[in-house]
């Protein structure tokens, strides 16, 4: 079996080739991304492309499955652009896959892509599609899942399998995460359990997350297994301020939604950090998810918590840890002391399709 799997060195990315390169159905593993990594992985091979303009078809032919991780959430000031790669570029890539003849397409969806939902019970796939207004991430989602409704009715016979999962958090992608939520105004050495005295509690913030390692290992069994249709991914516990106060032994405090998301919007439009509040409004917006269609239809279960992947994801960050490739490497939010409004052209210049974000 041969696979592609476009936005391979990013977060989600990088699992998933650690994983097919254990699974003895896949003999060759075609990783595709606009900048190639230094980083090797077993059985897989490279190829440059950008989904947003380049022929994708040859790289498909013969190809058993293509997984699409490619996205982007950086450079946010930048709509017209992040919409280019995100829902037009997916799009071509979907009609790249018909036009190849591949079986079998495994997308990248979201908890994002859900309409606001309970967060004292979960909910299963058929909760509706509905974005989140103020969140481009949501808005994207949501369109990229319409187009691919369509392309199920013009090619029934194409596999289609849509993976929802929370946040995806893992050690070796703590730079890269670092870099694309806070930049360089988070100093590496101030994340530390031991540093953390107080969590901040919103009012409806409640969230899932899962380990990156968990996220691709669903992937690969979506990919060796006929299954269809979408799955939810997260593991336990919910993740609030209470939960998080006893994983790090901090003290919740109270702060007003408002002031918090006017502040986010106020540095957000500075450039001063590079995540606008619609990313608030979204993790106080998202359901609980259930993940019983995972558990018996896909035959995944997570080895790791949610506070687990937290706990990695913070150790990492303090480590500065990283991978060789392109999203996820120790990158200039270490050494550049420009000021934030250069800094972030530079980082909005430096982003890449590798699936690298942190919400599934």
């Amino acid at each position: 079996m041969r696979v592609v799997v476009v936005g391979a060195t990013g977060n989600v990315g990088t699992s998933l080739l650690e994983a097919l390169a254990r699974e003895p159905q896949v003999e060759s593993v075609l990783g595709v991304a606009r900048r190639l990594p230094d980083a090797a992985f077993a059985k897989t091979d490279w190829a440059r492309a950008d989904i947003a303009t380049d022929d994708l078809v040859p790289l498909f032919r013969g190809a058993a499955a293509v997984v699409h991780l490619a996205w982007v959430i950086q450079p946010s000031h930048d709509a017209a652009f992040l919409r280019r790669v995100n829902v037009e570029g997916s799009a071509r890539l979907f009609e790249a896959v018909v036009q190849a003849g591949v079986p079998a397409l495994v997308y990248a969806s979201s908890v994002g892509a859900y309409a606001p939902g309970p967060k004292d019970r979960r909910v299963d796939e058929s909760w509706p599609l509905e974005a989140v207004p103020t969140s481009f991430y949501a808005r994207h989602k949501v369109e990229v899942e319409r187009r691919l409704d369509a392309i199920e009715r013009r090619a029934p016979a194409l596999r289609v399998v849509r993976m929802r999962p929370g946040f995806i958090f893992k050690r070796e992608a703590a730079s890269g995460i670092r870099r694309l939520w806070t930049g360089p105004l988070l100093p590496s050495r101030l994340v530390r359990r031991a540093l953390i005295p107080l969590v901040p509690q919103f009012r409806g913030l409640r969230f899932q997350a899962v380990h990156s390692h968990d996220v691709g290992e669903a992937y690969r069994l979506a990919i060796v297994r006929d299954v269809r249709g979408p799955f939810n991914l997260a593991a336990e516990p919910p993740l609030d301020a209470d939960e998080l106060g006893r994983t790090l032994d901090a003290r919740p405090l109270p702060v007003p939604p408002g002031l918090v998301r006017g502040v986010m919007d106020a540095t957000w439009r500075l450039r001063l950090q590079p995540t606008p509040p619609g990313w608030l409004d979204l993790g106080r917006a998202v359901p609980l998810l259930s993940t019983e269609r995972a558990r018996t239809e896909l035959g995944w279960e997570p080895r790791r918590s949610a506070v687990e992947a937290v706990l990695d994801l913070l150790d990492g960050i303090q480590a500065r840890a990283g991978i060789e490739t392109p999203p996820l490497a120790r990158t200039s939010c270490e050494t550049v002391a420009s000021a934030p409004t250069r800094l972030y052209g530079k980082l909005d210049s430096a982003n890449d399709q590798g699936g690298g974000d942190a919400v599934g």
